[in-house]
């Protein structure tokens, strides 16, 4: 980012700012915090959805691809906290929240289950066809091989 050919997309200036040394401290704070798998979570790979585009080969596509399929594909059906920002009316509206999650429950959780239950099988599905493509342009290449050593 120092480079004078290039230009950072943020600019940092200020009496006693150490430009490198920030970018250092960021680039090794993402860095162990990948390496600990803080980013591998669903979130971060809807997120990372447009990089998929990015990737240079189609091995390394598909390993990133499917990374982020089974990461996304469990759909949450726990229950989460109901939040509300009127001050003078939460109590209520909380409270007539609750009890229409309450009455809907049941079949929001047959629904998520039924779509956890698809996205299994449509997730399996495509690992099985990517195992089967491997498989099969390994016996071509090897098959290659062998034609041109004759």
């Amino acid at each position: 980012m120092n480079d004078e050919t290039t230009q950072p997309a943020i600019r940092i200036g200020a009496d006693g700012i150490d430009v490198h040394r920030i970018e250092e401290q960021i680039l090794a704070s993402v860095a162990e915090k990948r390496a600990r798998g803080v980013y591998d979570d669903a979130a971060v790979a809807r997120a990372e959805r447009n990089n998929l585009l990015t990737l240079k080969d189609d091995e390394s596509f598909m390993e990133r691809y499917l990374l982020c399929l089974r990461q996304i594909v469990p759909v949450d059906i726990n229950d989460f906290e109901i939040l509300e920002r009127r001050s003078r009316l939460a109590p209520l509206s909380k409270a007539v929240k609750r009890t229409i999650w309450k009455l809907l429950k049941f079949y929001t959780y047959r629904l998520w289950s039924q779509q956890n239950q698809t996205n299994d099988v449509l997730l399996a599905a495509i690992e099985i066809m990517d195992r089967r493509h491997k498989k099969e342009v390994a016996e071509l290449k090897a098959r290659i091989e062998a034609l041109e050593s004759r």
